[in-house]
């Protein structure tokens, strides 16, 4: 299992505070470590706060071949590592079932 890391410091316009479920702080989650074989970005939007960053770490984890998922809150930029390249459609699905937006693939 691979760790996911929440910086829980607030960026410009961000409140500590304030966050969807109330349960935790803002923040941002350290880029997967090394080169992958495959590596895709993805612009989520609807994140708030750590617990939407867990839910869409937990969803992305489930498509076979996936090693690392790191998600920026702060920019809704979504790095995942897998075996082999990813399907766009699965990563959607994944992240509709999580309760966010897909709005684009960011590498090509």
């Amino acid at each position: 299992m691979t760790d996911v890391t929440i910086n829980s410091e607030p960026t410009a316009g961000d409140s500590a505070t304030s966050s969807c479920c109330g349960s935790c702080g803002t923040g941002a989650a350290a880029a997967p470590q090394g080169e992958a074989a495959n590596r895709a970005v993805f612009e989520v939007t609807g994140m708030t706060c750590g617990h939407c960053v867990s839910s869409v770490t937990a969803e992305l984890k489930k498509i076979a071949g996936v090693t690392e998922v790191a998600v920026d809150l702060a920019t809704g930029k979504v790095t995942v590592d897998s075996t082999a390249p990813l399907n766009d459609t699965d990563v959607a699905a994944a992240i509709d079932e999580a309760g966010y937006d897909l709005t684009a693939r960011l590498d090509g």
